[in-house]
This record gives C-alpha cells, sequence and structure tokens, in this order.
C-alpha cells in the first residue's frame, strides 16, 4: 500500500479507532458522559480527516476499495448522521437503567460497517461491510431488552437479515461462477464481452432480494414497522438514515459499474419495486395511528422515490444525493422530537401522546412541523426541491410512468403528515409535558441541535443551489 492510498483510508482507519477508544474507556471505567464526549471528537475527526484527504481523491487500494468522490459525499453523509444520533443516545440512554457504554461500541461498528460500503468495489468488501453493519443491528435494536417489543424486533431482524445474507451469496456465488470475478468493474467487462446469461441474471436477481431487504423495499418490507416500534428511538434514526445510506451507496456503485441502467430486464424490475413501494409504503401509512411505524411505512415510500433518481442513471446520483440529505436530515429531527419526548417506559410513538404539543411546547411542535412539511414535499422546505430534482431526473430520461406514481403517491402522503401536524394544535390533554432534570447541557445541546436541523431544512428549501453545486463538483472526482 502507497502513501497516498493509507492517506486516503485515514478517516475510515479514525472511525475504526473510536470503537477501540471506547472498548478502552469502558476497560478503565469511564463514565457515560465521558464515553459520549469522546465519542463525539473521534466523528468530528473522521470529518478533518475527510477534509484533509480530499485533495488525495479519487485513490483506488486494489482490489476491494476505491475513495472517490461519490463514497466521500455518501461517508460525509453517514457521518453527519451519526453525530446527531450519538447526541440524542446520550438524553435516551441516561435516563434508563441498561448500562448504556457498550451501545457506542456497537454504534460505531454499525458506522464502520455502512462507511465501507460506501467504498466498496468488490463483493468481499462489500459482504465484510454489510455483515459488520447487520450484527451491530441486531444487538442495537434488541438493546433495551427490558422492554416489551425490543427483544421481539431484534429476533425478527436476526432472522430475516441472516435469510439476506444467504441470497446475498447465493447471489454472489453465481456472478462469480459466471464471470469469474467479484470485483465490480471485472464483471462489467466479462458482460462486456458476453452479455447477460441466466445464471448472471439469477445471481442478480439473488442480490437485488439481499438488498430489497436492507432497503426495506416492497416486497422485503415486512419487518421495517415492527423493528422501527420495538428499537429506542436513536436507533430507529440510525437505521432510517445511516443503514440505508451505505447500503443505497453500494448498490449505485455496482450498479453504473456494470451499467445495470441499459439492462432492459434490470429496469422493469426495479420499476416494478419502486412503483409497489411508493404505493404500498403510503397506503399502509395511512392506516398507522403509530408515529414511529408511519415513518416506517413512509420511509418505504421515500426509498420507492429515490429508486427514480437510481434508475436515471449517472444523470440521477446527484438528485439521490441531496434527496438522501434532505431526508437524513428530515428524519432525524423527527426522530429527536420522539427521543426527546420519550419517557423511561416507552418511547413518544402514540399519535394521542402529541395532541396539544404546541400548547406545551411551541419549539418542538415547531421542529416536527418543519420536518413533517419536508417529508410531505411542501415548498420552502428541502423536501421539495429533493423530490423536484428527482421528478426531473425521472422526466430527463422519459420515465412517464414512474414520474406520474411519484406525483400522484406524494399527494396522497398529504394526509398522513397532515394528520399529525393537526394534533400537534389540536386542544392539550391535562397531562403535562415531561420536566427534564438531569444533564441540562446535554438536553440545550439536543434542542438547539434540532434547531439546527430545522433551520438546515428551510435553508435547503429556499437555497439548494450552493449544495447541489458541491454535490456535482464532488461527483467529478471519481
Amino acid at each position: 500500500m502507497t502513501y497516498l492510498q493509507f492517506l486516503a483510508l485515514l478517516p475510515f482507519m479514525v472511525l475504526a479507532m473510536a470503537a477501540v477508544v471506547v472498548i478502552l474507556l469502558i476497560a478503565f471505567r469511564a463514565s457515560h458522559t465521558v464515553i459520549q464526549v469522546t465519542g463525539f471528537v473521534m466523528m468530528c475527526g473522521v470529518v478533518l480527516a475527510m477534509w484533509f484527504v480530499r485533495d488525495t481523491l479519487p485513490r483506488e487500494i486494489p482490489p476491494l476499495l476505491v475513495v472517490d468522490g461519490m463514497a466521500a459525499l455518501f461517508t460525509g453523509l453517514i457521518i453527519f448522521s451519526v453525530l446527531v444520533v450519538g447526541l440524542l443516545s446520550y438524553i435516551y440512554f441516561e435516563e434508563r437503567e441498561e448500562n448504556p457504554k457498550e451501545y457506542y461500541i456497537l454504534l460505531f461498528l454499525a458506522t464502520l460497517g455502512s462507511a465501507i460500503l460506501t467504498i466498496s468495489r468488490h463483493f468481499v468488501s462489500f459482504f465484510i461491510g454489510l455483515e459488520l453493519l447487520s450484527v451491530s443491528l441486531y444487538a442495537l435494536i434488541a438493546y433495551l431488552r427490558n422492554r416489551n417489543n425490543a427483544v421481539e424486533a431484534g429476533v425478527k431482524y436476526l432472522v430475516l437479515a441472516a435469510l439476506s445474507s444467504a441470497f446475498l451469496l447465493f447471489g454472489m456465488a453465481l456472478i462469480y461462477m459466471e464471470t469469474g470475478s467479484m470485483e465490480f468493474t471485472a464483471i462489467a467487462k466479462a458482460l462486456d464481452a458476453g452479455g447477460a446469461s441466466v445464471l448472471f441474471i439469477m445471481g442478480l436477481g439473488l442480490i437485488v432480494v439481499a438488498i430489497g431487504f436492507k432497503l426495506a423495499l416492497v416486497p422485503f418490507h415486512l419487518w421495517a414497522a415492527d423493528v422501527y416500534q420495538g428499537a429506542p428511538a436513536p436507533v430507529t434514526a440510525f437505521i432510517a438514515t445511516v443503514s440505508k445510506i451505505g447500503v443505497f451507496a453500494v448498490l449505485v456503485r455496482f450498479a453504473l459499474a456494470i451499467h445495470l441502467q441499459q439492462n432492459t430486464l434490470a429496469v422493469t424490475i426495479f420499476t416494478v419495486i419502486a412503483i409497489a413501494c411508493m404505493i404500498v409504503g403510503n397506503v399502509l401509512a395511512l392506516m398507522q395511528q403509530n408515529v414511529k411505524r408511519l415513518l416506517a411505512y413512509s420511509s418505504i415510500a421515500h426509498f420507492g422515490y429515490l429508486l427514480v433518481a437510481f434508475l436515471s442513471g449517472n444523470a440521477g446520483v446527484g438528485a439521490g444525493v441531496f434527496y438522501l440529505l434532505a431526508y437524513s436530515i428530515t428524519l432525524l429531527a423527527a426522530f429527536g422530537i420522539i427521543t426527546l419526548l420519550s419517557t423511561r417506559r416507552r418511547d413518544a410513538d402514540e399519535l394521542s401522546g402529541y395532541r396539544g404539543l404546541f400548547w406545551r411546547s411551541p419549539l418542538m411542535a415547531a421542529i416536527f412541523t418543519v420536518a413533517l412539511f419536508s417529508l410531505a414535499g411542501i415548498p420552502l422546505t428541502a423536501g421539495f426541491p429533493a423530490k423536484f430534482f428527482i421528478l426531473t431526473a425521472g422526466v430527463q430520461q422519459h420515465m412517464w410512468l414512474l414520474a406520474v406514481v411519484l406525483v400522484l403517491t406524494s399527494v396522497m402522503g398529504l394526509f398522513y403528515y397532515l394528520r399529525i401536524i393537526s394534533t400537534l394544535f389540536a386542544a392539550p390533554p391535562i397531562t403535562p409535558l415531561k420536566e427534564r432534570t438531569l444533564h441540562p447541557f446535554f438536553y440545550f445541546a439536543t434542542t438547539a441541535s434540532l434547531v439546527v436541523l430545522m433551520v438546515l431544512l428551510g435553508y435547503l428549501g429556499v437555497y439548494p443551489s450552493f449544495i447541489v453545486e458541491n454535490v456535482r463538483e464532488f461527483l467529478l472526482i471519481h
């Protein structure tokens, strides 16, 4: 390995060191506060390392990895999301009996797995990153073992994730048997020389099943609502953002390498999946009274929208990155409100618990309202230009059916988002809002971060050009 290759991997090494540092702090009996602050500093160190190595990109580390502009974008999204999730985790777990120290080991390992996916260009690194992410999530989902639904959600994710890993490995084996390689570019060369055979199509189909499970795409979405509801609120935010960003990143890289968007059968399959996600996700969300389950089904619909950008090929990558940014900020703000309103015994996930929130806490109601407006794609929030860019990419590629379904289902989604907003402004119940007495500094820092997220949603909704131009500049690094 050359010096420049080593330098390109520096951010990922710092991320790996974060888990090791937390293990050492636990061994020396450090407090939860020390571990939280150290972890936050380490994540900031990852950001600084990414900024430091930006001029060395793109850099290939054969045969497994490639660090380029697209990897930097997706990794930046992951670290940004983890910084917020880590801050939410302190307030959430400090009030509970379970020792939260080991939680940060799992959190950073899952983050490392997701980051590895963004730089993978080989099936081996793809599988290693995905398993590192999945195995950590098993424990994170069931971390509050005394809660009724936690163990059930963890076991359900464990069984289905193990099944999806079997599909993934079988698909990889079939593709390797047909092309003689597991490297994305070498697979593409083999396809150019001999075309897509039946074995390759079967292998690709099995891989799509595995990725569909990780992204909760229809019809592989059955785990999503139960896991979102049973997992701790910060873990649910992590699953909805970080884990899906990493999986989507490797899907985009693999698809662009083998020119998947030029294969008629593959495009047809993903088109059907996208339409099913947009329709099923919104229809199921309409029937929910649990906010976390509603956001779970909503996320299925949003990744249906994101598949429109994915099917647009190179033209849609920039739109997809911007959509993921807006989507991540929005969900982090929404789950941040859920975290702050949660009690020791249960999460604040019932819609009835949000009745009259505006009259009890105008700031929290304002943040939640802006987040819901963004999810609905209302103008002056980040969700509007995000959907517009995806719709534009689809229209430019003449994907009229997907564009029409996107518009119609977005209108359908307005109903359940506005239902929550109307609940926020209804007459308040007699029960007062929970008062925070422990750790006022971290409570203030968490609230301030949510305010920043709300401002970002407004800023990106009015001035998206700054992010769009920087995304394009990074995507030129390939």
